[in-house]
């Protein structure tokens, strides 16, 4: 490990220890007794929750079984909250009263008593005592908008004293964010927890300057998170949606009870709709890089609508490191882009130059995707750059992955510095050429990725070439080899035409040949991660080449029907 890598490591180490220092020291010894306060009276205004409702998850939750992140945990007649839960994603989706959305879809007197009693279980278990996993920051926050969005459903017809006890919870748990939030991980979570704090202002009875203080705060946060071009700082398109679906009820709730708006809301909700619609496939999906999973399309919808910025999407998110092209009816996404810091790369995949390309209601080429239930395993393997639609080399991945258990999962290594331009030539193919520097201190090569793409959207060609750092070509006793990986989705058929051809068909019919001068395409199986029922199979395209004797190949997408 070479000098700087160590001075790396030592100061990651100890910015972590210091977060956890002061996370400890924001708690203090007697932690239920510091955040001990007034209860207040009543609630002000109930937030609008955008997000889909499941009748049939809200049913099953009356019967006492919770489906809920790939799994179904039958109570029998037992508090969920005192159970043994089958994953931890499971746990955080119960803890987060994410499911307290789909009861909104009942409306029966049964449901009312068995939410309540699903409160008196919680508060009685985990809300008096601190710690845990339904005490992780981000947790409370999720529970907070939910516990304060859905309040009328929740306090429907209830007696005085769950009345007094819901507020009492609600009003602790506030109080308790305000000291964890500075020490709160950096990134999403912190501007959730940020959000959260605003909801609760503006919700519960609050003097001017701690409405005003919330404002301040979250206007901080999105300014710090939310980039010019409206990304957010992780780099994950999905991101992008999350946020604003608390975003917008927290606008309008402010608007509706005559409060001054935090001053860069409006501003950065206008810059993240133009940057949401940037990744979005002509079908409604959005693209699946560092972390996105599969998007429900009305989930999408119901932030869209809101959209007073409409207008074609860009052709990039320089900020944020992405390249769109698009013609016809054919679109390409490129990540030319790395993480943004170290703090903010817990999420980030490995995914430098993969690109994803769709045309009309369908996507062809994707990237495996993050999986939306799957354990911790499942997460870093999707974070692998064969996951990607891209190119490894001897099966290594371009960026560094730390193993430490105290940093947890953050790059640490790799790819660093992305050169990028931009070409249109006289055939009017418009053309994004990129090369990345994650395997030079491996193998001594860069990744260049060149992608373009005709006028009238129906020919996409690339050209993928491995080169020293000095521009020359790999010496004859380099001995890496590169496998370029093209991640099919798994509505596609695939059928080999020859060996250097396969046809991509999808449900509606449309077709396109994939080929490769003087190399062999392979079909190999593969695993989408992001599909909206769980990890499953599906294919690829692989391309090999050795670096030294074949360092440059070229493709082509056609389309046929």
């Amino acid at each position: 490990m070479q000098i700087s890598d160590r001075q790396r490591l030592l100061y990651l180490y100890m910015r972590e220890g210091w977060r956890r220092f002061s996370h400890r020291l924001a708690l203090g010894r007697n932690s239920a007794f510091r955040f001990a306060g007034t209860t207040p009276d009543r609630l002000i205004v109930a937030p609008t929750d955008l997000r889909a409702i499941d009748p049939f998850v809200a049913q099953e939750i009356v019967d006492g079984r919770f489906p809920l992140a790939g799994r179904v945990l039958d109570t029998d007649g037992e508090s969920p909250f005192e159970l043994d839960l089958p994953s931890r994603e499971f746990g955080v989706r119960l803890h987060s009263f994410s499911w307290l959305r789909h009861m909104r879809s009942i409306n029966e007197d049964e449901a009312f008593t068995r939410i309540r009693q699903l409160f008196n279980e919680w508060i009685g278990s985990h809300g008096r005592v601190i710690g845990g996993l339904s005490w992780e920051a981000d947790i409370i926050a999720q529970r907070l908008i939910a516990w304060m969005s859905h309040s009328p459903i929740v306090l429907r017809n209830a007696e005085h004293a769950f009345y007094r006890r819901f507020l009492k919870s609600l009003a602790f748990q506030v109080r308790y964010l305000k000291h964890v939030a500075d020490t709160t991980h950096d990134g999403e979570a912190r501007l959730r927890v940020r959000i959260a704090l605003a909801i609760a202002s503006v919700s519960m009875p609050a003097s001017p300057s701690s409405i005003r203080k919330a404002a301040r705060n979250l206007d901080a946060e999105l300014d710090r998170q939310i980039l010019p071009d409206g990304g957010h700082c992780s780099r994950n398109p999905r991101l992008g949606l999350e946020l604003l679906l608390d975003l917008l009820p927290l606008r309008q709730t402010y608007v509706n009870l005559g409060h001054d708006l935090p001053a860069r809301l409006i501003p950065c909700i206008d810059r993240m709709y133009p940057a949401l619609r940037f990744f979005r496939h002509q079908g409604g999906e959005l693209a699946l890089f560092n972390g996105a999973t599969s998007t429900l399309a009305n989930e999408l919808m119901s932030v869209l609508r809101y959209d007073e910025t409409a207008g074609a999407p860009f052709k990039a998110l320089p900020h944020l490191g992405y390249q769109r092209l698009a013609a016809g009816t054919a679109i390409v996404i490129i990540d030319t882009g790395t993480p943004l810091s170290v703090a903010l790369s817990r999420n980030s995949h490995a995914g430098c130059l993969s690109f994803e390309m769709s045309s009309g209601r369908y996507r062809f080429i994707i990237n495996s995707g993050s999986p939306k239930f799957a354990g911790e395993r499942f997460r870093q393997m999707a974070r692998m750059t064969a996951a990607h639609s891209t190119v490894t080399i001897n099966d290594r991945s371009s960026c560094r992955l730390s193993q430490s258990r105290f940093l947890g999962p953050i790059v640490t290594g790799g790819a660093s510095k992305v050169t990028l331009r931009r070409t249109e030539d006289a055939g009017h193919l418009e053309a994004v050429i990129a090369s990345h520097d994650g395997y030079v201190e491996a193998f001594g090569l860069v990744h260049e990725r060149d992608i373009g793409i005709n006028a009238k959207g129906t020919i996409v060609r690339g050209r993928d070439r491995l080169f020293q750092p000095d521009g020359q070509e790999p010496q004859p006793s380099n001995t890496a080899v590169a496998v370029a990986r093209f991640h099919i989705h798994p509505a596609i058929t695939i059928r080999k035409n020859n060996a250097q051809e396969v046809y991509l068909t999808a449900p509606d019919g449309e077709t396109w040949l994939f080929s490769c001068r003087d190399v062999a395409v392979e079909v190999e199986e593969d695993v989408f991660f992001a599909d909206p029922s769980g990890v499953r199979k599906s294919s690829q395209l692989t391309i090999t080449f050795a670096a030294a004797t074949h360092p440059e190949i070229q493709w082509i997408m056609s389309h046929e029907s």
